[in-house]
């Protein structure tokens, strides 16, 4: 199991519109693509950043490294663009992948 995981920090001012937009729609089209099967969202509770950003991390599961590559090879750009273009200059977001140990 391969673990995607987007870090996110956002502007307070937009918080809510951007959780809104993410669970309503951008994680969707991510699911959507066919190369993961699941996902999850944490808030940062401590340690706290920054007194006017919040930082979440999404972590969507693929079942295999080919599977993610083939999102980032297709994908990720296109959904990338997307939230860059609607929340321009209210983030900074980080990626890693991670194998799951078990």
């Amino acid at each position: 199991m391969i673990i995607y995981s987007v870090t996110v920090v956002i502007k307070k001012d937009v918080e809510d519109s951007w959780l809104k937009w993410m669970k309503e729609e951008h994680i969707k089209d991510v699911i959507k693509t066919g190369n993961f099967t699941d996902w999850e969202m944490h808030n940062l509770l401590l340690p706290e950043i920054a007194a006017d950003e919040s930082t979440y991390n999404i972590s969507y599961k693929s079942p295999s490294l080919h599977q993610y590559n083939k999102y980032l090879k297709n994908e990720a750009s296109r959904l990338q663009k997307e939230h860059t273009e609607r929340f321009s200059g209210k983030f900074k977001a980080s990626r890693a992948v991670y194998q799951l140990i078990t």
